[in-house]
């Protein structure tokens, strides 16, 4: 059926209506938030970022989100970096060359003059060999360790030259752990200073910028580094503003209070129609990826009828509509078309099936339905989604009980270090994570290992961590694919999963700024340059 003739169905269209506005005023007056009348630039030198949410920590064996990677991006650096542009590549930052002389084997050579401020000296080789095996020491108990779980050592040639050597080929050692958060390069010196690890305030920056201040959910702010000896970087100081809410952030960006933000897939077109001479926006292929999850750890959802009951009742045609406004494509798993891995259709269709859920209902001893919860961001996309999800739910006598959280708060919610028992009270919750351009990183997060830390519906599939170790050293494109496609296989056949969407990635900036970004629109503001 056509989106025309969906849209003159009037019940569907008032209930989606509904939803819409509802939700954007629950996020809107549950997350308010007002830029600092300081935060105004008159003469150009300050650069306005708008984050999706607020800092948690800028150590990189433990960030929580890619707005901590996008701040590092100023900060730090890594041996290479993503290049901006509309294909994904590298290119080197820290490195003055480096090359794979072998399957197991990187050399590499730092550039000289790099320097990490609080007067902690030059970037050495013992830099690289300290950042790199210290995310993979199980000791650190950092979340991506698996960027490095293969790293056998770091090599010191000299000062400057160094080899990294791989117990086992690794395929997405160039475009995740090298590029990735994962390869940035911290100071062995100032780490050992602060006890080995950190949260907002970096004990040395090697960076174009230096990390000035944090005002929690107001303002982060880098300026400008007098030890870079690299190019110097266009703007005086970055600030970067915590806004949860697409809708919150248009309203800041026309209000002329940010200079480059994201925007909602409903106000593309809107905005599109209005660029001109003072802002442009660009649509950009998304890495993203947004599923409704559900946690068999729970007592009521141990019984896979009920999660699959679950699974059954939730229309993912409806989220669409309501949540992106007919403008995103239902999901086949966690990895999207053009990556290795990406799977042609999932085993549940797009449509729900209420009659097929009530049966497994009964099945599992709840002919008259079960009164659940669902937890979900504060966010108007997020919000419409629970929303529409709990709807769906209802027509299966599933009695859904929502729960909004602010970011600090809903990115906790499965972490057993920050919640500890409680973990096990979430039931069901809406998901979304960014990614980088390779499948390993879409499935490293639902491993056994990850289970208590990113892995929230607890999942556990011993074929599932078995193929996530295999994929990760072959070498065969295309047995790599059918692996990663398994993979998804298992999550959905758990029960535990409810693939939705991979979004896009609208974007919106002043004509003021060239700014650099990458295949999927996020920035790397150290190469935003003035018009």
């Amino acid at each position: 059926m056509s989106k025309q003739k969906k849209e003159n169905q009037s019940p569907q269209m008032s209930r989606r209506q509904f939803i819409q506005v509802s939700a954007a005023g629950t996020a809107l007056m549950v997350g308010q938030f007002t830029l600092p009348a300081s935060s105004w630039s008159a003469d150009g030198n300050i650069l306005r970022i708008r984050n999706y949410s607020d800092i948690l920590t800028l150590d990189p064996a433990h960030i929580k989100s890619k707005n901590e990677d996008i701040i590092n991006g100023c900060i730090q650096n890594k041996l290479i970096d993503y290049k901006p542009g509309d294909e994904w590549g590298w290119r080197p930052v820290a490195a003055e060359s480096i090359k794979q002389v072998t399957p197991t084997r990187i050399e590499f050579t730092l550039k000289k003059g790099i320097m990490f401020s609080n007067g902690f000296g030059e970037m050495t080789t013992e830099d690289v060999k300290y950042s790199y095996e210290r995310i993979a020491d199980p000791a650190t108990k950092s979340a991506y360790k698996g960027d490095w779980e293969l790293l056998e050592t770091v090599e010191i040639k000299d000062k400057y030259t160094g080899v990294i050597v791989l117990k086992k080929p690794f395929a997405p050692v160039w475009m995740t752990s090298l590029s990735g958060s994962s390869g940035v390069v911290v100071s062995k010196k100032a780490m050992e200073s602060v006890g080995g690890t950190f949260t907002t305030n970096p004990p040395a920056c090697s960076g174009p910028y230096i990390f000035k201040e944090w005002k929690p959910k107001q303002v982060a702010i880098v300026v400008r580094n007098p030890d870079w000896n690299g190019p110097k970087p266009d703007f005086d100081e970055v600030h970067f503003y915590p806004i949860d809410d697409e809708k919150t952030a248009e309203i800041g960006f026309e209000a002329g209070d940010l200079d480059f933000t994201r925007i909602s897939i409903s106000s593309y077109d809107m905005f599109k129609a209005k660029a001109g001479k003072d802002f442009k926006v660009v649509n950009k292929p998304s890495l993203y990826y947004a599923w409704m999850g559900i946690n068999k750890d729970n007592p009521v959802m141990k019984d896979i009828r009920i999660r699959k009951a679950i699974q059954k009742a939730v229309d993912i045609d409806s989220i669409l509509e309501a949540a992106y406004f007919g403008q995103a494509k239902p999901a086949t798993g966690i990895i999207p078309p053009g990556l290795l891995g990406h799977r042609p259709k999932a085993i549940n269709p797009p449509k729900a099936d209420p009659e097929g859920a009530k049966k497994l209902l009964k099945e599992a001893g709840f002919p008259n339905g079960i009164d659940v919860t669902l937890d979900c961001l504060n966010k108007s996309t997020y919000v419409t989604q629970a929303q529409v999800i709990q709807a769906s739910l209802a027509e299966a006598n599933i009695r859904a009980k929502v729960n909004v959280h602010e970011s600090g708060q809903f990115w906790v919610l499965g972490s057993e270090k920050e919640m500890k028992e409680k973990v096990n009270n979430i039931q069901i919750i809406t998901g979304r994570f960014s990614s980088q351009p390779d499948p390993h990183w879409y499935v490293m997060w639902f491993t056994t290992e990850q289970v208590g830390v990113w892995n929230w519906e607890r999942f556990s599939n011993a074929e599932f961590d078995k193929l996530y170790k295999d994929a990760a050293v072959e070498t065969d494109p295309a047995k790599r694919d059918k692996m990663y496609q398994r993979m998804q296989d298992l999550m959905e056949e758990s029960g535990c999963y409810r693939f939705i969407t991979h979004e896009s990635a609208p974007i919106a900036y002043k004509t003021s700024i060239i700014p650099a970004m990458t295949p999927e629109g996020v920035p790397i503001v150290r190469y935003f340059k003035k018009a």
